[in-house]
C-alpha cells in the first residue's frame, strides 16, 4: 500500500541545495518535493522566508519498507533521519499537480474528530505573484496561529514552487479554519483569498492533500509528538525546549 512522508531536518547548505536542485532517486520511491523551509508569515523580504538550513521534503512510497530503506542506507535519507518525519495515508484531494494526478478524489469518509495532516502543493504563475502574496500573507498568519494547529509552516523551491504543511487535532478544526467558522477578525482571510483565486487563479497547478497521521519519528526545533491524540487533544507528553 502507498504512503507518504512528510519531512524536516536541519540540512548543510550544500547538501540542501543539492536536494532542492536534484531530488533525490531511491526504489520505491515514487515522487518526492524538497523544499527551503519558510516561516508563515515571515516578512517577504526576510531570510526567514527561505531557510537552506531547515529542508522539508514531501514523499510518495510504494511501501513502508521502500521509506525505511531510504533512511537507512540513502546518503540523504540517513541525514533526514537526524530530523523529524511523519508518515502518512492518503485520504482526500482538491484540485490538481500533474505529478500526482493519478489520487483519487477521496479514499474514504472523512471523520471529523481524527487528526490530520493537510499539504498544499502549488506551481505559481510568476506575473501572479503580488497577488498571490497580497492574499496569501494573511492566510499564513491565520494558519499560524490558529490555536487547533499543532504544527504549520511552509517551504518553497524556486522559481514557482511552494507548500504548505499543517498538523491538526481534528478535521472538523481544520475545515472550520478552511470554511471561515471560526470567530475573530482573523477567520474569513482563508475564505477571502480562496474567493479572489476562483475570480483569477494565482497557480499554474494547485491541489490541497489531507492525510491521516500513521506515525511520528525523530525531533523538530527540540519538540516530538506534534501529533495529537484521536479525541482532538495534543499529546500531555509534548514539550518543547525552544528553537
Amino acid at each position: 500500500m502507498s504512503i507518504y512522508s512528510f519531512h524536516l531536518a536541519h540540512l548543510p547548505p550544500l547538501t540542501a541545495m543539492a536536494a532542492l536542485l536534484r531530488p533525490p532517486r531511491a526504489q520505491g520511491l515514487a515522487h518526492s518535493e524538497v523544499f527551503a523551509g519558510m516561516e508563515l508569515g515571515a516578512p517577504i523580504v526576510s531570510t526567514r522566508r527561505m531557510q537552506l538550513k531547515r529542508t522539508a521534503v514531501f514523499a510518495e512510497w510504494d511501501n513502508e519498507q521502500s521509506l525505511i530503506a531510504f533512511l537507512a542506507e540513502n546518503p540523504l535519507g540517513k541525514k533526514l533521519d537526524r530530523g523529524w518525519h511523519v508518515r502518512m495515508q492518503f485520504l482526500r484531494r482538491w484540485g490538481e499537480v500533474s505529478e500526482l494526478s493519478g489520487l483519487p478524489e477521496s479514499t474514504e469518509p472523512a471523520n471529523p474528530h481524527e487528526p490530520v495532516v493537510a499539504v498544499t502543493l502549488a506551481r505559481l504563475r510568476l506575473p501572479e505573484l503580488p497577488r498571490f502574496i497580497h492574499w496569501g500573507k494573511p492566510v499564513e498568519s491565520q494558519i499560524r496561529d490558529h490555536p487547533e494547529a499543532t504544527l504549520a509552516l511552509a517551504g518553497i523551491r524556486l522559481p514557482r514552487t511552494v507548500s504548505t504543511f499543517s498538523v491538526w487535532t481534528s478535521t472538523r478544526a481544520m475545515t472550520g479554519m478552511v470554511s471561515g467558522r471560526d470567530s475573530g477578525e482573523a477567520a474569513r482571510r482563508h475564505a477571502a483569498a480562496m474567493v479572489e483565486r476562483e475570480r483569477r487563479d494565482f497557480h499554474h497547478e494547485f491541489t490541497t492533500l489531507r492525510f491521516r497521521p500513521l506515525s511520528e519519528h525523530g525531533t523538530w526545533e527540540g519538540r516530538s509528538r506534534y501529533i495529537p491524540l484521536a479525541n482532538g487533544q495534543a499529546d500531555p507528553r509534548s514539550s518543547s525546549s525552544g528553537g
